[in-house]
């Protein structure tokens, strides 16, 4: 043990001088396992000794040791690529013609089992967040969490394998994620066949014989990648499945692929997962950290794949252009796949003549495409030209009938037996070799497969179409073995295909439907005729089957299924399409299901391919949201209205708007985005669109979307004197302390064309604000402080001013209304108003008003409102009883938010408890109420503040109080009498003994109980000479009941040193 330690740490030393690597290549597995262990110790040590340095170094040197021919063997591997029919020996570079893909982060996966192709079908792809292949797991802005996993679905031929080869190209090349020290491709179609129980790591050391022995930890970083889930076999039963944990601990291949992906095995490992979107599920989406999806080609991406494909210049133009032009092929090359079917077709027809008949449909491209692919393997594998060679029909239709078998089965692929069941001999199958692929794995041998689902189809379709042309045999029929077998006519045949796809629930039937009704034209039969032994026009069939379809929509199929019969209808060259479908969507029945993107870019297709101009777009007869303007802002741009209100859309609708605006052929001049969320953000998106001197809108709608005065200032920016805009419609948003002044600012400028400017939400409010701004000579929503006193009269004007007084662009912070006839009934209107309108009001005055206890109640409602600023509240003289006191109390307790400061309650009765409680408030230190006004005169207030200091409480809080020489003479009695005369004061017994007080003192003392008489049972004036007066104030004392000690009982029975707080 001692003489294989020694001999390993040598090893070691000639590592880190780079002196030997070979003895760690083709190391049996036992000898791996006692090397790990020692490694392990030796690293350990030398960090123990502090050689951290030196054990980077030697755990770098060993990686790299198996890094080397694990690259090399993969840039062997990936470095080319073969499209179609290769010339001999030859092969295209994958770094030469690749074209960067878009791909999009979406939401968690979901089965979707719509057509693959209607749902690569999009135009417009720009909204979404796009992500590059090489920063697949990086987090984006505002994402902590960590990225394990990744799903990228896509259709068949988007580029999901391309993507893939790509970036363990880059990754061998050291080109990107040189941080990865493994990347493992797993192929699922061969894992599929793995028998028996097998460790992670037996799965890679049979994959990757170079990492033989190599035991992954976590120590290494690593990416496994499982490209092309959908062809999985296995049940994948997450939830069932034992765990494992221990990569070298064989079992069933699913336990090791389910703990994999779920993170039991290897946890710091990436996993990059691809997969065809009706396979997505099988994943459940807590095993999953980011849903990916590959779109395709956008429009950029489609002109710089033509301009890598084709050589010249002038011809990559001459495709470019031509793609442009036919809307179906445009949409169609978002497929990888279909660019490189256009491109190989229009190469050749536009090198070897200048004709003008180039495809322009669908079937008429695949059907070149076809022809092109026989002649090619002709010459390739036969070396015969087309012009002297007749099709090889049975080969072809054996091919097709193939395809047609697979489509029925959904199944793009196929074997041997499939191929001599058919008829085809495997070892000719390679003149087909750019309609069909073969590829030879370790388990699998040959596997074949289409090169993209929609050839597939257009081989099923063309024996279809052959069998009905030329042996009257429907395909949809058993094949009779009697001699008297069925005869079907073409017409019976169309209406029977007809059918089958419109019974079928996912729409596996639609792209061969389009494509077989398009070979009933003219100038696609010409182009197949070499395999057509009956002649004869289809003209008439081709009227009669568009009247079918025609029919068929009466009878309300899916919308699903109709909008591929408006494909159909597009294919046959009809030119009532239009009609077609607005009578279809002015039904109605289009919004009534929940539809999918890609069949609403169908719509698109359909819409903008129509020779009539729609001037209106109404989102909601479609579907309200997002997604579906997205997928129909095409339509928009050819709008003059777009009416997109109440559809839940955000500023990112915005984004996608803003490009309209921006275009120089947009006509649209009426936007109508109402009762959308869009926030500030979304307008200065907007903004940016109106600054754009393609502009060319004249009404911008945006009331209730959630807009502030960042929003308002954005807009104003944006519109300028040449600005088109003459409506705009703000109402429902909150403007904030400028926003109305910067906007109306712009309607009083005579040198924009703005003209109509609507604020306020009702027109109540729209009135008063007029008559408001006739009577005080300027628009209130200008002005901050709103003295309405007098002007207001009467609960029914309450109300209407109410209605202003609601909406946010209201901006008052300071609002009189005294003196103005209000009570309980305009009290409740204006409460009701300030709760929906909180914010602003720092000063409300509703002195001299009759409101009662009721009145206040209801603005309490106000009080109790967590967004009320109220810092001034003015009920003087206002009718308001204990009762009313105590609910003001309750309100400001209540509410620990409250702002009041001040509170005005001069002139009411407060009973018994009143003043109490609200003092109480006055001296909780969480109260922000600090100014409680009661007494009416600043006389009685001075009083007020006299006796506190002297008694070291609130006088107004006191029932008992003895001012035994504290008050001297008549001069203080008339001061103390201020205090007495007012409602607040609630003295029960009042000692006033030698007190000095006199004659006028004593008047003073009788004026002021006259007013305030009902409270006071006990008064003691003994020791004063109060004079004539006295007989006065005996009368009123006697008449209230109150006992009155008078100067000459010289009673002694009240201590002068006592009074009660």
């Amino acid at each position: 043990m001692i003489v294989f330690i020694k001999h390993e740490l040598k090893l070691y030393k000639k590592l880190l001088r780079k002196e030997n690597t070979t003895y760690y290549r083709n190391v049996k597995q036992v000898r791996w396992n006692l090397k790990q262990t020692v490694l392990s110790m030796t690293l350990s040590f030398l960090n123990l000794m502090n050689h951290e340095d030196v054990a980077s170094a030697l755990q770098k040197e060993l990686i790299e040791v198996i890094q080397h021919p694990l690259k090399e063997g993969m840039k062997n591997k990936y470095h080319h690529v073969c499209e179609g029919i290769a010339k001999q020996g030859e092969s295209t570079s994958l770094n030469k013609i690749y074209t960067d893909l878009y791909i999009t982060e979406r939401g968690a996966g979901h089965v979707n089992k719509e057509h693959e192709v209607r749902r690569i079908e999009k135009n417009l792809m720009q909204q979404e967040v796009q992500i590059e292949c090489r920063n697949m797991f990086e987090c984006l802005p505002g994402q902590d969490r960590p990225i394990r996993t990744v799903l990228t679905q896509g259709v068949a031929g988007i580029g999901k394998s391309i993507c893939v080869q790509k970036l363990i190209l880059d990754w061998a090349e050291g080109k990107e994620l040189q941080d990865i020290q493994f990347i493992f491709p797993l192929p699922v179609q061969e894992l599929n066949l793995k028998r028996g129980n097998q460790s992670l790591m037996d799965i890679i050391g049979y994959f990757f014989p170079e990492t033989q022995g190599l035991i992954l930890t976590d120590q290494y970083k690593v990416m496994v990648i499982l490209d092309g889930l959908d062809e999985c076999k296995l049940p994948l039963s997450f939830h069932k499945n034992e765990i494992l944990k221990n990569v070298c601990e064989a079992a069933p291949l699913d336990v090791v692929l389910t703990n994999l992906i779920n993170g039991n095995l290897l946890p710091s490992a990436q996993i990059w997962i691809t997969t065809r979107p009706a396979a997505a599920s099988k994943i459940p989406a807590e095993c999953v950290d980011r849903v990916s999806e590959v779109r395709g080609f956008n429009d950029q991406q489609k002109e710089e794949y033509f301009r890598k494909r084709i050589s010249g210049q002038d011809l990559a133009n001459k495709i470019i252009e031509h793609i442009r032009e036919s809307r179906s092929l445009h949409i169609m090359c978002h497929i990888p796949v279909f660019c490189w079917i256009s491109a190989t077709v229009l190469q050749k027809i536009l090198e070897e003549t200048e004709s003008e008949e180039t495809p322009k449909s669908l079937t008429e491209m695949y059907t070149c495409f076809l022809i092109f692919q026989i002649v090619q393997g002709n010459k390739k594998y036969f070396g015969k030209n087309v012009l002297d060679t007749p099709w090889d029909e049975g080969l072809i239709l054996a091919l097709s009938e193939l395809a047609f078998q697979q489509l029925e089965e959904n199944s793009l692929i196929f074997y041997e037996d499939d191929l001599k069941s058919c008829g085809i001999d495997p070892s000719k199958i390679s003149v087909f070799s750019g309609l069909c692929t073969q590829e030879t794995g370790r388990f699998l041998g040959t596997v074949f497969s289409f090169v993209h689902l929609s050839i597939q189809e257009f081989l099923a379709a063309v024996f279809a179409y052959i069998c009905v042309r030329n042996e009257h045999r429907s395909i949809f029929e058993p094949q009779s073995t009697s001699q008297e077998s069925k005869t079907t006519e073409l017409i019976d045949f169309l209406k029977t295909a007809v059918d089958k796809a419109l019974e079928s629930d996912h729409g596996h039937l639609d792209l061969f439907l389009r494509f077989l009704l398009g070979l009933l034209l003219e100038s696609n039969e010409k182009l197949i005729r070499g395999l057509l032994t009956q002649t004869g026009s289809s003209s008439d069939s081709r009227k009669e089957i568009v009247e079918y379809i025609k029919l068929k929509f009466k009878e309300n199929p899916s919308p699903e299924r109709s909008i591929n019969l408006f494909y159909c209808l597009n294919e046959l060259n009809d030119d009532s399409l239009v009609k077609e479908i607005q009578s279809y969507m002015s039904s109605g029945r289009l919004s009534e299901a929940e539809l999918s993107p890609a069949q609403w870019s169908a719509l698109v297709f359909v819409l903008l391919t129509s020779k009539e101009k729609l001037e209106e777009f109404d989102l909601k007869k479609f579907i309200r949201s997002e997604e579906c303007l997205y997928r129909l802002l095409p339509v928009v741009q050819e709008a003059t209205t777009a009416l997109l209100s109440d559809c839940s859309l955000t500023e990112r609708s915005c984004s996608a708007l803003l490009k309209v605006l921006n275009l120089k052929s947009s006509t649209l001049t009426l936007l109508d985005l109402s009762y959308n969320p869009i926030q500030d953000f979304g307008v200065e998106l907007l903004s940016e669109g109106l600054k754009s001197s393609n502009c060319k809108l004249e009404t911008l709608r945006l009331s209730f979307c959630s807009i502030t005065e960042r929003g308002y200032g954005a807009l104003a920016l944006a519109l300028n004197p040449s600005s088109p805009l003459k409506e705009l419609d703000l109402r429902g948003n909150d403007p904030g302390d400028t926003g109305v002044k910067i906007i109306t600012h712009l309607l009083q400028d005579s040198t924009y064309k703005l003209n109509k400017l609507r604020l306020l939400k009702s027109a109540d409010a729209e009135e008063v604000c007029a008559s408001l701004t006739e009577s005080l000579g300027t628009d209130p929503l200008l002005l901050s402080e709103l003295d309405l006193s007098g002007k207001i009269q009467g609960d029914s004007e309450m109300k209407k001013l109410s209605h202003l007084l609601e909406d946010s662009h209201c901006r008052t912070k300071k609002l009189k209304l005294n003196n103005s006839s209000v009570t309980e009934e305009g009290c409740a209107a204006l409460s009701s108003a300030l709760c929906l309108n909180p914010s602003h009001l720092i000063e409300l005055d509703l002195g001299e008003n009759k409101l009662g206890n009721s009145g206040v109640m209801k603005l309490c409602e106000l009080l109790n409102n967590n967004f009320c600023k109220l810092q001034r509240l003015g009920f003087a003289d206002c009718c308001i009883t204990e009762k009313g006191y105590a609910a003001l109390a309750s309100a400001l307790k209540s509410n620990p938010s409250s702002t009041l400061m001040e509170l005005d309650l001069r002139g009411n009765d407060p009973g018994d408890e009143g003043v109490q409680l609200l003092t109480d408030l006055t001296k909780n230190e969480n109260s922000k109420l600090k100014t409680l006004r009661l007494l009416k005169s600043p006389a009685a207030e001075k009083a007020h503040a006299t006796l506190t200091k002297q008694l070291g409480a609130n006088p107004l809080r006191l029932r008992e109080m003895v001012l035994k020489g504290k008050i001297q003479g008549d001069s203080g009695l008339k001061q103390l009498s201020d205090l007495l005369k007012d409602s607040h004061c609630r003295i029960e017994i009042l000692g006033l003994k030698e007190c000095s007080i006199g004659e006028k003192g004593c008047a003073a003392l009788t004026s002021a109980l006259t007013l305030n008489p009902s409270h006071l049972r006990e008064l003691d004036l003994q020791g004063n000479k109060l004079g004539k007066s006295a007989k006065q104030l005996s009368e009123l004392m006697k008449k209230s009941g109150c006992p009155l000690r008078e100067p000459e009982e010289e009673d002694e029975a009240l201590d002068d040193q006592t009074h009660h707080q």
